[in-house]
């Protein structure tokens, strides 16, 4: 094996480029190891025997990979998060989830006439007001109050 790390160095300029990315043909560089001056790696370069490498860019497979994963729900665990709880997901977000929810309960009832209107008007502030904290918390007051029977789903 020669040693073209001066050949190499004279490509490298010549092409514009480092060192990393010249390119010279294994099978010729006996003949290569005689080029000493600029107009021999010149030479080398027209003949195809030293060459450019494209430039390589950073691989973003691994990245996809990892994205597509957290959208199937992994990596979210305690040792992953960063930031508060009302960081990762707003205060206003988790009341309009909630909110929407428990709104979405009441109209489903009102509509079947399984409550009232009234019911559900006094249950709707009741929502508003912050009182139930999830579809199944006022679910369970409804049924208290004698609004919705014991046995029946939602």
């Amino acid at each position: 094996m020669q040693d073209l790390s001066n050949q190499r160095r004279l490509a490298a300029a010549l092409l514009k480029c480092g060192l990393g990315r010249v390119w010279i043909d294994p099978a010729s560089q006996e003949e290569l190891a005689d080029a000493v001056t600029r107009a021999d790696i010149r030479s080398a370069i027209k003949s195809g025997v030293i060459r450019r490498m494209p430039v390589q860019g950073t691989s973003r497979g691994r990245a996809r990979r990892h994205t597509e994963e957290i959208h199937r729900g992994r990596h979210q665990g305690d040792g992953s998060r960063r930031g508060t709880p009302f960081a990762r997901v707003p205060r206003k977000e988790r009341w309009m989830r909630r909110i929407r929810a428990q709104r979405d309960l009441l109209r489903k009832l009102r509509d079947e006439k399984s409550i009232a209107p009234a019911v559900y008007r006094q249950f709707y502030r009741r929502a508003k007001g912050g009182m139930f904290r999830s579809r199944a918390h006022l679910l369970v007051n409804l049924r208290l109050a004698g609004h919705v029977p014991e046995g029946a789903r939602r």
